[in-house]
């Protein structure tokens, strides 16, 4: 879908399946869909896509609905893929993995959060590149790829073409960081502005 009388807008698809985990789509959908809606003039949109599309149970009990399925998706400038532990089944899913590869064909921008990184660490497309995942599934993301350079105790890991983020709430993070490389570090404070991010645990 392209603006009147203006360039095309560039797709940002965030995947959803079976037990994704709430906050690794919820927050990078609150920052860039705050972002995209806002400013619409950055000539971005975000959507959400799944297998079949329509509705999917999320691993907290959350429903969330997909604009798309992955046949009938705009073509992606950059793909969100979120974790949680639907991606287990999917290191094996000859069908997903397919077409995660043909996404890095054809996308700009290959982003994760969480242990959406394993899902490309299957595809092969982490091969020889920097990652991270979540703390817990580090040493799989090494085992799925030995020649992964796994980074333990970074909060997101920016190789380019592909950004990958530690677990769940990092997740917003890596969102607020795409704005900035897409948009400009202004344009992501006032988005962080807006959302009242500023992270200060109370435990």
């Amino acid at each position: 879908m392209g603006r009147v009388n203006g360039p095309p807008v560039k797709h940002i698809g965030i995947v959803l399946f079976p037990d994704v985990e709430e906050l690794d789509v919820a927050g990078p959908w609150q920052v860039l869909s705050s972002w995209t809606r806002s400013y619409p003039q950055d000539g971005y949109a975000v959507s959400c896509l799944s297998r079949e599309g329509g509705l999917v149970t999320c691993a907290q009990g959350l429903t969330m609905g997909a604009h798309y399925s992955l046949a009938d998706a705009p073509p992606l400038a950059v793909l969100l893929y979120p974790g949680g532990r639907g991606t287990r089944p999917q290191l094996s899913d000859d069908r997903q993995l397919g077409w995660v590869r043909g996404q890095r064909a054809t996308a700009s921008l290959l982003t994760s959060v969480c242990t959406g990184s394993l899902v490309y660490a299957a595809a092969g497309v982490l091969s020889g590149r920097p990652a991270t995942t979540h703390w817990a599934w580090l040493d799989l993301l090494a085992e799925l790829d030995s020649s992964i350079d796994v980074r333990r105790d970074e909060r997101f890991v920016d190789d380019g073409d592909l950004v990958t983020s530690a677990g769940v709430s990092a997740g917003i993070d890596m969102a607020l960081h795409l704005v900035a490389r897409l948009a400009g570090t202004d344009r992501a404070r006032e988005v962080r502005r807006a959302m009242q991010y500023d992270p200060a645990p109370p435990v």
